[in-house]
């Protein structure tokens, strides 16, 4: 049945997928070719082979040549993502219970046995490889006054910083020494023979943790919607993402196969193959999954950046490493 022969509805807010309408101008390749049509908001555009004929947006709509247009999930701006959510969606506030604060950045499933997960970064459900598993993860986290519960820390790809207990003979000899004589002087303070490997590299700062009870999360990402699949970031793709401090904002892919040297708060870790986009988070951001803006699949996941640029992991071998689907 063609698109023609299924006569319009009665309300645009009777066709799936519609959140409103308005009049505006029909654009086509970024090119004017109405100048004034009724343009239609939906979550989420979708190919026409995916829907059945009944669904389709007429051409028409109120004499009106009708536009749609691709606006996600509209939320009131009030909703403050550092709250107690619950459930509580992709885009809040998370942690650790022994670190600040960061991002919840996706609710994905294990390719083990299928359950629901949360995926953040390590340095925000892990606390940078300190935490052991089964150590409780907070929503909000506790520098946004969490205090109860929502997952356990489930698993993580530890971060190398490129240090370690030393072999060295004449190292150790030092620190003990050193270690006798702060004491018998009542000092506190002790030192650890470590050597530091500059050829150390990373691919991700990630981890995941296991609800408590599938009732406390929600799939759809918070002013994004529900993110489906994923793709490899390409130069020039615009880009959103999703985060507890700046909320929703919208990049571009300026770098791939980047090498980075992060700040970790007074050690450094040295990342590989990652990707660089425009400015667009703050501190608490990290964790946030950065999405593709035109059809909403994963492309990688936020864990660093500067005042200019953002730091963002690959999404695919994250999901490899971790057993786990989008």
């Amino acid at each position: 049945m063609s698109e023609e022969r299924v006569p319009p509805r009665g309300s645009l807010f009777d066709y799936p997928n519609v959140v409103g309408y308005g009049i505006g101008r029909k654009l086509r390749r970024g090119e004017v070719v109405a100048d004034r049509a009724q343009v239609v908001l939906v979550r989420q555009k979708k190919p026409m082979a995916a829907l059945v004929a009944e669904d389709l947006i007429p051409q028409s709509f109120g004499m009106l040549p009708t536009d749609i247009v691709q606006v996600g999930h509209i939320i009131a701006h009030a909703a403050d993502r550092t709250n107690e959510w619950r459930p509580a969606p992709p885009g809040v506030s998370i942690g650790h219970y022994q670190i600040t604060a960061g991002t919840f950045g996706a609710l994905v499933r294990s390719t083990v046995d299928g359950s629901k997960l949360i995926l953040s970064n390590n340095h925000v459900l892990a606390n940078s490889n300190e935490a052991g598993l089964g150590d409780d993860i907070l929503q909000p986290g506790a520098y946004d006054g969490g205090r109860e519960a929502i997952a356990t820390l489930l698993n993580y790809v530890p971060i190398d910083f490129g240090e370690g207990p030393t072999e060295c003979k004449l190292a150790q000899t030092y620190a003990r020494i050193g270690n006798a004589a702060a004491k018998l002087l009542g000092r506190s303070s002790r030192v650890e023979a470590v050597y530091r490997n500059e050829a150390a590299e990373n691919r991700m700062d990630a981890a995941v943790a296991a609800p408590l009870d599938d009732a406390l999360v929600e799939e759809n990402v918070l002013g994004i919607g529900l993110v489906s699949g994923v793709r490899e970031a390409t130069l020039g793709l615009d880009v959103i993402k999703s985060g507890r401090t700046t909320g929703v904002t919208t990049g571009k892919v300026s770098v791939l196969d980047a090498t980075v040297v992060v700040d970790y708060g007074g050690k450094t870790a040295t990342f590989v193959n990652q990707i660089i986009t425009t400015h667009m988070s703050e501190p608490g951001d990290s964790g946030s999954l950065l999405v593709s803006n035109n059809d909403l699949k994963a492309v990688g996941l936020l864990f660093a950046g500067s005042d200019q640029v953002t730091i963002h992991s690959p999404i695919q071998p994250i999901l490899s490493a971790l057993a786990i689907s989008i």
